[in-house]
């Protein structure tokens, strides 16, 4: 009989209990058990196993558990999370393989971010039970799709933050450089800029210098600040893969601009409070197709593959007509094009900031 298992791996996001949900009701649906799988492959490799369908009535149909029913609104992973180093060896992953043998496993999804999908391909490649990767990262740094789980609702919660800050600081006429996650990728910065209506974006897909950042931010402020312009506000997004810290950008600044000035600049790093709260709709809709179509891939067979919101003909069709299946291997090169600059996808969003930089900063 087929059954199927589901970890959350990486930092955590908002979408991932919708995922989790929405595999164990379309397997359900379909007749097939799951068991969740605790804290990530360290539970994986620990045999924390635990069921999350039931059987009920007189035919013994199979049902999501009472705990399954509720998560899917909540934020976080109810299924725990963690980096495994352990995961990394051949050994480690050897240990997880006898474990999904314990468990009768025929099918196993991974939702989680690039290195979630990297630790899928190498299990993939040593056991012949079917593998299938769903993604979740706030920072939208995986390669092959659109959004990965936890993106709308990350920028969600950045967006109502600078509303906030942009009250107190139109009412005190200050410059607030607000600091968002993201790493080594910019999108948050970006996309959260212009919905904000930001004077200005700091990414790190830039390239720029220390002391260009650090230019770049005073003439942004002195600009925006001009008596020609009337502006009570100046509002800069900054991703966290800036080198050089939010407190020590604005000492720079403020140094740089002096007291004769009298222009006030603070700074805010949200950090993970963009990681946490309850998944938008778009999230919880996103995770419920990824996961259809993630459980259907993994009972035919397949294995090796992440689901992906994307029109292009790479990939695989699937029964969405905006989901596909990518072989994982291509996600992970294509992840690695786009933190290293040279993808597609990410110098047409550098020159896609160029082009309105200017418009940022009116």
């Amino acid at each position: 009989m087929p059954a199927l298992a589901v970890l959350t791996s990486g930092g955590d996001a908002p979408g991932m209990n919708a995922a989790i949900r929405a595999v164990t009701k379309v397997a359900a649906s379909r007749g097939v058990p799951v068991w969740g799988v605790e804290m990530g492959y360290d539970g994986l490799i620990d045999g924390e196993f635990h069921p999350l369908t039931r059987q009920v009535g007189r035919n013994g149909l199979l049902t999501p558990t009472l705990e399954v029913e509720a998560m899917g609104s909540l934020g976080g992973t109810a299924l725990g999370s963690s980096r495994c180093s352990r995961f990394y060896s051949r050994e480690g992953r050897a240990q997880a393989i006898v474990q999904l043998e314990k468990y009768s496993i025929t099918g196993m999804l991974v939702i989680g971010g690039n290195g979630s999908m990297a630790g899928a391909h190498a299990l993939a490649g040593e056991t012949t039970i079917p593998i299938i990767g769903i993604p979740a990262s706030i920072d939208n740094d995986i390669g092959l799709t659109r959004e990965a789980l936890g993106v709308d609702s990350a920028l969600n919660t950045i967006i109502e933050a600078c509303d906030k800050i942009t009250d107190t600081a139109r009412s005190h006429h200050r410059a607030f450089i607000v600091e968002v996650m993201g790493r080594h990728s910019g999108y948050l910065a970006m996309a959260s800029a212009v919905a904000a209506a930001a004077d200005g974006v700091l990414m790190p897909e830039q390239q720029r210098s220390r002391d260009e950042v650090i230019d770049a931010v005073y003439d942004c402020i002195v600009g925006s600040f001009d008596v020609t312009r009337d502006k009570t506000r100046v509002l800069i997004i900054k991703s966290e893969g800036i080198p050089i810290p939010t407190h020590e950008l604005v000492q720079e600044v403020t140094t740089r601009l002096g007291p004769s000035t009298n222009i006030e600049v603070r700074g805010t790093v949200l950090g993970h409070l963009v990681r946490g709260g309850n998944p938008s709709f778009r999230d919880r809709l996103l995770a419920g197709r990824f996961g259809l179509v993630a459980v259907d891939a993994a009972l035919q067979g397949r294995t090796d593959l992440m689901t992906g919101w994307n029109l292009t003909d790479r990939g695989e069709a699937t029964s969405d007509s905006w989901i596909r299946l990518f072989s994982i291997g291509d996600v992970l090169d294509e992840t690695k094009s786009l933190l290293d600059g040279t993808s597609a996808v990410t110098i047409d969003r550098v020159h896609r900031m160029e082009a309105i930089q200017g418009v940022l900063s009116l």
